[in-house]
């Protein structure tokens, strides 16, 4: 199988040692990964070239993930599953997430493992 077969998975995180891992463990498991450091850049990646799924941190300076998801949702792409990772747990957070139109929401800190079980769920459900 080529890399041009295999899902793609871009991941918008501004903290470089989690971004570094989620990259590392998507990888591991046979994802591409496009990884960038705010919802900017992201977005402007996504309109390019949209992935088969999103994995988007809320809090990022400029576009939050929260503004990234509303634009996916807004777009002619917008069936892209969309993971946002966050460390904001109230309930009340979770619930904005949920509205704004995430498929999945992950609490900081998270295990590695779970987030990947996560992802491989959404992917075989979005096929």
């Amino acid at each position: 199988m080529s890399t041009t077969d295999l899902p793609r998975v871009l991941i918008a995180e501004d903290d470089a040692d989690i971004r570094d891992l989620v990259t590392f463990k998507l990888t591991q498991a046979g994802y591409v990964i496009e990884a960038f450091p705010d919802g900017a850049s992201a977005w402007e990646a996504f309109q390019s070239n949209p992935p088969h799924l999103a994995v988007l941190d809320i809090m990022m300076p400029g576009l939050s993930g929260l503004d990234v998801l509303r634009r996916i949702r807004q777009s002619q792409h917008s069936s892209v599953p969309v993971l946002l990772l966050s460390a904001k747990s109230r309930d009340s957070d979770v619930d904005t997430g949920f509205a704004v139109g995430a498929d999945d929401y992950v609490v900081k800190p998270f295990s590695a493992r779970e987030l990947l079980h996560r992802v491989n769920g959404m992917l075989a459900r979005s096929r």
